[in-house]
């Protein structure tokens, strides 16, 4: 029994080490301006993930048309990354699929199911965990902004360290002992740590948040802790100050504080946890878009789940469209294409903080995504957005 733990443990530090490896030697950034076509990919996903999809894409055909029209940008829609065809072979992503998905340089991805015990899948991995470790996603980037609250927060998660990375790797010892393990590298955790450092420099914000559980949590938690306080000393221009995941939930709902805090830092869990909270205090987790980063490859999608119950109730056209969307503005800046997706976003504070002409319910006593993100090309389209804009956020 011990002695199977053993092996068990041996092969996945083995495995950890070669990761680490494969770190020390990635290469640089891709340049996207040197890319013709930049190859865009569309992965509907489960649930309302196809639904919703469809409108973020009709958004990008529409501000993208002279881009896809000359050639410099190509819309690619991959099918198959569905719970079905995953559970028909038993894997996270199938091959043919994660092929199709490596053709592309950037992904706008619906929701995806992930199983979990009792219901009617087998127990494969996160298609999320499984992408972002193959593309080596290794920052989740979310924006967070409630103007009357005076919140403006971005989260850098990160995406392929932490609990998440050998979640599905525990070990049932006997019938008494269940042990999960958790990785955090000396690479790792500066290249999400400096991201973060970069980020405040670059936008003149003098604040990062490091959020751990370095107090209990000792060996991983300390490291990443320990390298924050490395890479900070790089970074005189910014202050920084460290919390815990506990009294970090908390301090996220005290009015008393939120608008104090800027730039956030975690590890996989913990940013997964005040993500959420915080997409929560920003109107609920179907108004927050997400970037999965990568030197190589990024991903940008919904942060919610893929509602099947909708699908199931015949609702699905009515399920709100705005994270998913949010992830195509993110995804429009980050291959360079700046003041459209700044356009995006102030329709979109416009149509769903402002003036809200056309409302979705979830149901039919609200409108259709569809005639949602009609509205937003209808606003996009008006020649006074700008103003419009900075007249409503006063």
């Amino acid at each position: 029994m011990i002695d199977k733990a053993k092996d068990h443990f041996a092969k996945i530090v083995g495995e950890q080490l070669e990761r680490v490896e494969r770190m020390k030697k990635a290469g640089d950034w891709t340049d996207y301006s040197a890319l013709k076509p930049i190859i865009i990919g569309i992965v509907g996903g489960d649930g309302i993930g196809p639904y919703i999809t469809k409108h973020a894409q009709a958004i990008m055909e529409f501000l993208l048309k002279d881009e896809i029209e000359s050639g410099k940008v190509e819309l690619r829609v991959i099918e198959g990354l569905t719970i079905e065809n995953r559970a028909k072979v038993m894997k996270a992503i199938p091959d043919d699929v994660l092929e199709e998905i490596k053709q592309c340089h950037v992904l706008l991805k619906g929701p995806t199911t992930t199983p979990r015990k009792g219901d009617k899948w087998p127990n494969i991995e996160s298609a999320n965990v499984t992408m972002r470790r193959e593309l080596d996603l290794f920052a989740n980037v979310r924006p967070v902004k409630v103007p009357e609250k005076n919140i403006d927060w971005m989260f850098f998660r990160e995406n392929t360290e932490g609990a998440y990375v050998l979640g599905s790797r525990g070990i049932n010892v006997s019938d008494d002992l269940a042990i999960d393990f958790k990785v955090i590298t000396t690479q790792g955790a500066d290249r999400i740590i400096r991201l973060a450092f970069d980020y405040a420099k670059k936008n003149n914000i003098n604040r990062v948040t490091v959020v751990t559980k370095a107090n209990v949590i000792k060996a991983s938690d300390g490291k990443f802790l320990a390298m924050a306080e490395e890479v900070a000393k790089e970074y005189p221009e910014v202050e920084w100050d460290d919390w815990y995941i506990d009294i970090m939930t908390a301090k996220l709902v005290d009015p008393a504080r939120q608008s104090q805090f800027r730039v956030f830092v975690a590890p996989n869990l913990y940013g997964d946890i005040i993500t959420d909270e915080a997409a929560q205090i920003q109107g609920g987790v179907g108004t927050a878009g997400s970037a999965n980063i990568g030197k190589q490859y990024a991903m940008f999608e919904a942060i919610h789940g893929s509602a099947p119950r909708m699908v199931e109730e015949g609702r699905a056209q009515y399920a709100d469209p705005s994270s998913i969307i949010k992830g195509a503005a993110l995804l429009m800046n980050h291959i360079g294409f700046t003041e459209k997706a700044n356009k995006l976003e102030m329709a979109l504070d416009i149509c769903a903080t402002y003036e809200k002409k056309v409302v979705l319910t979830g149901r039919d006593t609200g409108a259709t995504g569809e005639e949602y993100a009609r509205y937003i090309m209808e606003t996009i389209q008006d020649p006074n957005l700008e103003k419009r804009f900075k007249e409503y956020s006063k």
